[in-house]
């Protein structure tokens, strides 16, 4: 039952649950079609980003790349993204981007544009925690300032987050019980410090293969929930306003747009979205609790979409019919006017 309930393509199941959960803040939409506001739910709310955030990392690789900061031809070895790779923490991400690079050939190298893309195409967290440490954490945090935009959460690096509840316990000899509650009670401000200082400590002594798994083992729904709950939060209405940024073309100069284009619009490499897409650009993110995705289109009919949408404090169930349902919803509303009309009608405050 299951298995039907969440492979059977709904893309009204979104609808019903934003409508369902209007008034428990734990969901945000926000809808820009044609320039205009469209949509509009909790739209100033803050809510955990987790993967969307790397659209933020992304900007930040072009504009670098654009005033000659960084090479996107320079080669990054495979051995050196690793290091920051945890198995089994990414739904098997950066496995994936590996098997896809050079038609599935083995390679040992690749270059900067490739590990960019390999982060938003494939989510690879290896690939970002990789970046941040090539274009500086600083640099990336105040990129939505730049923007405009004044109450996104700092980014920092969420793989090494991971290695704070073990690292809690051994320094301060502590019971399960204990570190969650300290966890729980942690100043965030603290918590990305900690991260912070174990991805510094990461780049001269990587954890070894056997601390990885160790760390795998250790890591059950409560240390999850701790980690998912603690990601870099922002809203539906600031992401809405960074997709028509990238949308319009005409935010950035035109040599940013060179280099973020080909990262943040690899859905345009398929003949089937250029026979109707003019460009398009999207980046999800999801963990057992969140549901995330920010996502721009114009069609050639010259019809511009952007759509902002993120969900936390989810059951296993919600989530997983979320995200099954997530990419036929954005392509109903750019293809459907009676399924925008009926958003627009279902989803306007009284």
């Amino acid at each position: 039952m299951f298995k039907k309930e969440v492979t059977e393509e709904d893309p009204e199941y979104i609808l019903q649950f934003i409508k369902e959960n209007l008034e428990s803040e734990k969901v945000s939409l926000s809808i820009n079609y044609n320039e205009q506001k469209w949509v509009e739910v909790n739209q100033t709310k803050l809510l955990p980003l987790a993967s969307t955030a790397k659209i933020i990392i992304a900007i930040e690789y072009a504009r670098q790349a654009a005033n000659g900061k960084i090479d996107p031809q320079q080669e990054v070895s495979l051995e050196e993204l690793n290091a920051f790779y945890v198995p089994k923490t990414d739904g098997g991400a950066h496995d994936a981007w590996i098997a896809n690079l050079n038609n599935g050939k083995e390679v040992g190298k690749v270059h900067l544009s490739e590990v960019a893309k390999g982060m938003i195409a494939f989510s690879s967290n290896a690939n970002t925690e990789y970046l941040m440490n090539v274009l500086g954490l600083q640099n990336i945090n105040n990129i939505p300032e730049s923007l405009g935009i004044f109450n996104h959460e700092p980014l920092y690096p969420i793989v090494s987050a991971l290695f704070i509840p073990s690292q809690l316990m051994n320094q301060q000899n502590l019971t399960k019980q204990e570190m969650l509650e300290a966890m729980e009670s942690m100043d965030i401000t603290e918590y990305r410090k900690r991260a912070m200082d174990i991805h510094n400590k990461w780049l001269n002594s990587p954890p070894t293969a056997q601390e990885k798994k160790q760390l795998v083992k250790s890591l059950d729904m409560d240390i999850q929930k701790v980690w998912s709950d603690r990601l870099p939060r922002s809203t539906s209405e600031d992401y809405v306003y960074i997709m028509n940024i990238l949308n319009n073309k005409t935010h950035f100069n035109e040599d940013i747009y060179k280099y973020l284009d080909p990262v943040m619009e690899q859905l345009m490499e398929n003949p089937k979205n250029r026979d109707w897409l003019v460009h398009a650009g999207q980046k999800g993110g999801s963990t057992r609790f969140i549901v995330t995705t920010a996502m721009y289109a114009t069609d050639k009919e010259g019809n511009q979409t952007e759509i902002a949408f993120f969900a936390n404090d989810l059951t296993t169930l919600v989530q997983t019919k979320l995200s099954h349902n997530m990419n036929a919803f954005k392509l109903k509303f750019l293809q459907d006017a009676e399924f925008r009309t009926l958003i627009k009608n279902e989803l306007s405050m009284p």
